[in-house]
C-alpha cells in the first residue's frame, strides 16, 4: 500500500508560487516584497505583514539557490564531526544547531568517521553548497587550509590542528587529566594506566601530558608501559584493556581518555570479574549518561559539549562579521565529578 502523495492522472505537478505573484497579490512591487520575506531593508510593518501573509497563502518558498548565487554565500553553515554515534559529538552539534537558529541559519551536518579523506569530500561539498562558514573537529590540518583558500571562514573545535593560522575552541584538556590524575596519586595509586585513543592530536596528546605532570609534581616514578594505546573502536578496545588487566602486575587504576575507552575498560573488568572500586579505580574523560546509571558510578572529567558548540559558533560568527580580526583559540575548563568508581589500591 503507497500512503505516500501521489498525482492523479492527467495533471501536471505542481508549480511553486514566485515573488512576482506574491508581490502582485499583495500590491507591492517585487523589490518591496523581497526585503519584507528577507527582512533585509525596510518595509514599512503594515505592508511586510501583508506580504507575510500572502506569501504564507501562497504557499511561497524563497529559492535558496539563487540567493546564494547573487549573495555568494547561504544562510547555513556547514559543521563536521568525526562520530555522531559518540554522544559527546551528537551534543556538540546541538549546541552549535541552537545556536544556527536564534540566528536564522540553518546548519548542515556531516559525520566524517574520523576520515581523512571522508574530510576533505565534506569540505569540497561545503564550498559546493556555498556554506558562510564551517566548524569542524578536525582530523587533519588540511580542511582548515582548504578552507581558507577558498575564503571560508573556520572554527576548529575539540581539536586544533592550525594553531594560529584560524579560531579554535578547546577543552583545558591538560588541566582536567592532571586534576584527575592526582586524585588517584593522593589514594595511594602507584600503577596507574592510562587508555588513549591518540598520542598526536591536541586532545590525546594534552591528556597525555596532564597525565604525566600529575606524576612529576608527585614525584611518583612514571612507567610508560602503563599507557596503551586503543583506538576509538570500543570492542577493539576492550580487547586492549583485557590484556592490560590481565597482566602479572596489573594496574590498581585506569585512566581512560575518552567514554568509549571508559566504556571498554569497564567491560573487560566485568569480564575478568574485577570489582570496581575495590579491586580497581576508574575514572574517565568525558562524562555521558551510562556512566551515572551503573553501580558504582564513574568518576569522570565531565565536558560540556553543548557549551563548547555554543561558544563555537559564536566564535564563527565573530569571524564572519569581521574577518580580519586576529585570530584566537577559546579554552574552557573542564570539571571533574566525582562518583564512586575510585578508592584506595587493594591490599598486596
Amino acid at each position: 500500500m503507497n500512503s505516500g502523495l501521489t498525482v492523479p492522472d492527467g495533471f501536471p505537478p505542481a508549480r511553486r508560487p514566485t515573488i512576482r505573484e506574491v508581490a502582485e497579490t499583495a500590491g507591492v512591487s517585487r523589490s518591496t516584497a523581497s526585503r519584507a520575506l528577507t527582512g533585509r531593508g525596510y518595509v514599512a510593518p503594515a505592508v511586510r505583514d501583508r506580504v507575510r501573509e500572502v506569501a504564507r497563502s501562497l504557499g511561497y518558498v524563497p529559492d535558496a539557490t539563487a540567493r546564494h548565487l547573487r549573495q555568494q554565500a547561504s544562510q547555513s553553515i556547514g559543521v563536521l564531526v568525526s562520530d555522531l554515534n559518540n554522544p559527546f559529538y551528537a551534543g556538540l552539534a546541538a549546541g552549535i544547531s541552537q545556536q544556527a537558529r536564534k540566528r536564522q541559519y540553518t546548519m548542515m551536518l556531516a559525520d566524517d568517521g574520523g576520515s581523512p579523506e571522508v574530510e576533505a569530500e565534506a569540505a569540497e561539498a561545503f564550498v559546493a553548497l556555498r556554506v558562510a562558514g564551517v566548524i569542524v573537529t578536525p582530523v587533519s590540518a588540511q580542511i582548515s587550509t582548504y578552507l581558507a583558500r577558498q575564503r571560508i571562514p573556520v572554527v576548529e573545535v575539540d581539536r586544533q590542528f592550525s594553531l594560529g593560522a584560524c579560531d579554535a575552541v578547546m577543552v583545558d584538556n591538560s588541566s582536567a587529566a592532571r586534576q584527575v590524575t592526582s586524585q588517584l596519586l593522593d589514594l595511594g595509586h602507584r600503577r596507574i594506566a592510562m587508555v588513549i585513543d591518540e598520542m598526536h592530536w591536541t586532545t590525546g596528546r594534552d591528556r597525555l601530558a596532564g597525565y604525566r605532570a600529575a606524576f612529576a609534581a608527585a614525584g611518583v616514578p612514571f612507567d610508560d608501559s602503563l599507557v596503551v594505546s586503543a583506538g576509538w573502536d570500543v570492542d577493539a578496545a576492550r580487547i586492549e584493556a583485557h590484556k592490560l588487566l590481565s597482566r602479572p602486575e596489573p594496574p590498581t587504576a585506569v585512566f581512560a581518555a575518552n567514554n568509549v575507552l571508559a566504556e571498554a575498560v569497564w567491560r573487560a573488568a566485568t569480564e575478568l570479574n574485577l570489582t570496581i572500586p575495590d579491586q580497581l579505580s576508574l575514572v574517565s574523560f568525558d562524562d555521558v549518561s551510562w556512566m551515572s546509571l551503573v553501580q558504582p558510578g564513574v568518576t569522570a572529567v565531565a565536558q560540556d559539549p553543548v557549551a563548547l558548540g555554543e561558544a563555537a559558533i559564536s566564535q564563527l560568527f565573530e569571524r564572519i562579521q569581521s574577518p580580519l580580526a586576529p585570530v584566537r583559540t577559546v579554552l574552557l575548563s573542564a570539571t571533574v565529578t566525582s562518583r564512586g568508581s575510585t578508592a584506595p589500591p587493594p591490599a598486596r
